[in-house]
């Protein structure tokens, strides 16, 4: 079984992240703690909620250089929703500046006729690293679920892993680099296709639990 922190800043989804962590076989730990987050198998960044309170919450805990660490530790990192967010220099949504992971801002949906803001509810993936290990044993173009009225815009267009289209607007849905890896859909609320991403996200730990021993 693998270890994963999931890393408790007062704000997200922590609860339901677990259960769905834990469906997929890993035994998940809510934490703010250096010491857990640091010896995990893995880091969850969840989040709901607004940009700038949430980046005062992990100012507040001083978990910033913690998560910076983690990440350049190897290990497996996995942001959802506001968690992929807050990876980036900034958001128009407020004024604090990001944990500046990935450079790139993130960005408000445009008004368009017959579209609503935030996206909520189901919207498919069009895959673009249509190998990388998340996407295994999906179907292509599968179904998520959304809720976000912001959006991710890496400078490195090379980091996109799966976009999804609102209205006129394709946007980023998922960014992957090396054991970076970050969703703005919710997994552990898309059925089946998010406890597979889940699924796959664990096997990913454990094997690289493996060639680390």
């Amino acid at each position: 079984m693998v270890n994963v922190a999931v890393i408790d800043y007062d704000m997200g989804n922590l609860h339901s992240a677990c259960k769905g962590l834990e469906k997929a076989g890993a035994v998940p730990k809510i934490t703010y703690s250096p010491e857990e987050i640091l010896s995990a198998d893995a880091v969850v960044l969840p989040g709901v909620g607004a940009f700038d309170p949430a980046m005062r919450h992990i100012g507040e805990r001083n978990l910033e250089p913690v998560i910076k660490k983690a990440i350049a530790s190897g290990k497996p990192f996995l942001g959802i929703c506001v968690g992929l967010q807050l990876l980036f220099d900034g958001s128009e949504e407020g004024t604090e500046r990001g944990l500046g992971i990935i450079p790139g801002m993130v960005k408000r949906f445009r008004s368009e006729p017959n579209i609503t803001i935030p996206q909520m509810g189901w919207n498919q993936l069009e895959l673009i690293k249509t190998q990388h290990f998340l996407w295994q044993n999906i179907p292509a173009d599968p179904y998520l679920y959304f809720v976000h009225s912001f959006y991710v815009d890496p400078i490195d267009k090379d980091m996109i892993a799966a976009t999804v289209t609102h209205g006129t607007q394709t946007v980023t849905a998922a960014i992957a680099n090396d054991n970076l890896m970050a969703v703005q859909f919710h997994p552990e609320k898309s059925s089946d296709n998010g406890l597979q991403i889940l699924s796959n996200f664990v096997t990913l730990v454990e094997n690289s639990r493996l060639i680390a021993k």
